[in-house]
């Protein structure tokens, strides 16, 4: 018996990284997922390595930044597998320049996947899991569920270059505390990791600074110059970038019963390193 049996989970962009890393990890303690990615492909990748090895998942692929994935995503969870315990909001990306090179388009876009996506989707989820609460109470039968929002180390302390991105990881911390104190009452715990650097295609090595991702037939430039990951690598207490599985850990520990005390918490996970 896993510490997750029989709980339901939605993990957004959960078809590569750390999501997938998230998803693998909680179906490995018990859990059903629905897994998401923009992409179909790597969605249905992870709901089969999940279903080989035993598990339960299903795929709800498509842009988290749709007006009605909120509710099709709580939808999927309610619909298959008849309730929702964990929330993992864990999709995006960066798309990067200082403020006076950034058009409102590269703005919205990173506020929109990384703040206006998790808001729709708690939103969407709020009435199930109140009505759920409500028939725990009156059976005498709590149940603790979780969200866990990601933020990163630039939305507490700022990133240069990343003026969207750090401000939408700083809305999700607050979006966290607020949430923690609107869902106490229906024994929710809502907590947020912000991750330090960890090692994902969005942050590989990008020698001749041509990496790029498609985002909806936009192309996204990612990945690392090599001479600023040695001075970042040098900065980090434990020496090294964070693996997703490493990251994944992290997240799931705050759905286990033992976080059923913790809630509007910012864990870091960034190997020491804070900023």
């Amino acid at each position: 018996m896993g510490k997750l049996e029989g709980k339901t989970a939605i993990v957004s962009g959960s078809g590569r990284g750390i999501g997938r890393s998230i998803a693998l990890t909680l179906a490995r303690e018990g859990a059903n997922v629905v897994v998401n990615d923009l992409d179909t492909a790597p969605a249905q990748a992870v709901v089969d390595e999940i279903t080989a090895a035993g598990g339960n998942a299903v795929i709800c692929a498509g842009n988290v930044t749709a007006p009605d994935f909120g509710e099709r995503f709580v939808g999927t969870a309610t619909g298959e597998f008849g309730g929702l315990d964990i929330i993992i909001n864990n999709a995006g990306y960066t798309w990067d320049t200082v403020i006076q090179k950034m058009g409102d388009d590269q703005w919205d876009a990173i506020l929109d996947v990384h703040l206006k996506a998790p808001f729709r989707i708690l939103r969407a989820a709020q009435p199930v899991i109140s009505k759920a609460a409500k028939a725990e109470k009156e059976a005498g039968t709590p149940v603790y569920r979780k969200v866990v929002n990601i933020s990163s180390i630039a939305g507490l302390y700022g990133n240069a270059g990343q003026v969207n991105y750090s401000s939408a990881k700083s809305g999700i911390i607050g979006m966290t505390r607020t949430l923690a104190k609107e869902w106490g009452r229906y024994n929710v715990n809502v907590n947020a990791v912000a991750f330090g650097f960890i090692e994902t295609r969005l942050t590989e090595v990008a020698a001749d600074g041509d990496a790029t991702i498609d985002i909806e037939g936009r192309e996204i430039k990612v990945g690392v110059n090599p001479h600023l990951l040695t001075a970042m690598k040098a900065m980090i207490p434990l020496g090294r970038p964070g693996t997703p599985g490493e990251a994944a850990g992290s997240v799931v520990m705050l759905t286990y019963p033992e976080s059923d005390y913790v809630s509007g918490q910012i864990m870091v996970t960034g190997g020491g390193y804070e900023g």
